[in-house]
């Protein structure tokens, strides 16, 4: 443990011109006092650590010491490609590792390019939940990051959609965080499949490791089975007539790979368009086109179009 925080130390100060004691009792969350005790150890050591006395004093290495300590182990390595998903890395259990990695890649740079991190991080950050929603961390996301990382077996129990539980056998290729869900790409025999990680309810990690597929291709396989999804739930059509300013704003009430391919098939006259819409049920029809007001008039099934009919009385006796 003392070691660790050693090195660390000596890898603040090879990173900055110098550092107070407080600073550096922040950084590495010990006392002030502490920290004196190990700059001493690392003098003792043959580290040329200088203390300078006095209200702007500090610590800092002469000589221009460096330290050939900045190799990276292979969890900082790959820590370090998702340091800018501070909370995912977090969720995961990586946080450490993270913070280990920038501070060794901080110090192996040049002095002028040492405020590379922080100038990055001032001009990019990836929020990746949706709005108008507070994100949960699932409870059992860690041993499945874990599991990830070390290519190991799991055993899990399942959650299916239906309510019912399955227990599963899998080889977790990877995660992926969408709109602040997590899924966990993995292959149940001969097949890969995707779980949200919050439909688990039991994990055991084992200690066999599984053989990956070299060929498995984490974005492509998301971007094909996201693409697959989309399309099987949009099991039911709606006819609708839209105006210019409809047309326009039909991606961004529904799913836009349905809108603009019923656009490009529409049959347009009169300064309207009419087309054929994919959606996923009537009721979910009736949500998203609603907000589009007068700019669309519901043509067919019967029932939505009367159904549409009494919203429109409605509101017309509510705005009499």
């Amino acid at each position: 443990m003392r070691a660790a925080r050693l090195i660390k130390m000596v890898l603040l100060l090879q990173s900055r011109p110098s550092m107070t004691a407080a600073e550096l009792a922040a950084e590495l969350e010990v006392s002030e006092r502490t920290v004196t005790r190990d700059a001493l150890a690392l003098s003792e050591a043959g580290v040329p650590v200088y203390a300078d006395r006095g209200r702007a004093g500090g610590y800092r290495l002469v000589g221009g010491y460096r330290t050939r300590l900045t190799g990276l182990e292979r969890g900082e390595a790959e820590a370090l490609f998702l340091s800018g998903l501070p909370g995912a890395l977090r969720d995961m259990g990586l946080a450490d590792a993270a913070s280990s990695a920038r501070l060794k890649v901080s110090a192996a740079l040049l002095p002028s390019l040492r405020d590379a991190p922080v100038s990055a991080a001032r001009r990019f950050h990836l929020d990746a939940p949706g709005w108008y929603q507070e994100p949960e961390t699932p409870e059992l996301l860690a041993p499945v990051a874990e599991a990830v990382w070390d290519d190991r077996w799991v055993s899990a129990r399942y959650r299916r959609g239906d309510g019912e539980e399955v227990e599963r056998e899998l080889e977790p290729y990877g995660l992926v965080l969408k709109a602040g869900v997590w899924y966990v790409c993995a292959r149940s025999g001969s097949s890969f499949r995707t779980y949200r990680v919050d439909r688990f309810t039991a994990v055991a990690v084992g200690e066999e490791r599984f053989d990956r597929d070299p060929d498995f291709d984490l974005p492509v396989f998301w971007e094909e089975r996201a693409a697959e999804f989309a399309r099987s739930i949009l099991r039911a059509e709606v006819v609708v007539r839209l105006t210019e300013a409809g047309a326009r704003r039909l991606p961004y009430v529904t799913d836009r790979a349905a809108a603009e391919e019923a656009l490009a098939a529409g049959d347009a006259g009169g300064g309207r368009v009419t087309v054929a819409l994919r959606v996923e049920s009537e009721e979910v029809a009736f949500g998203q086109l609603l907000g589009l007001g007068p700019e669309v008039e519901v043509l067919a099934p019967a029932a939505l179009r009367e159904r549409f009919a009494e919203a429109a009385r409605g509101m017309a006796e509510l705005y009499r």
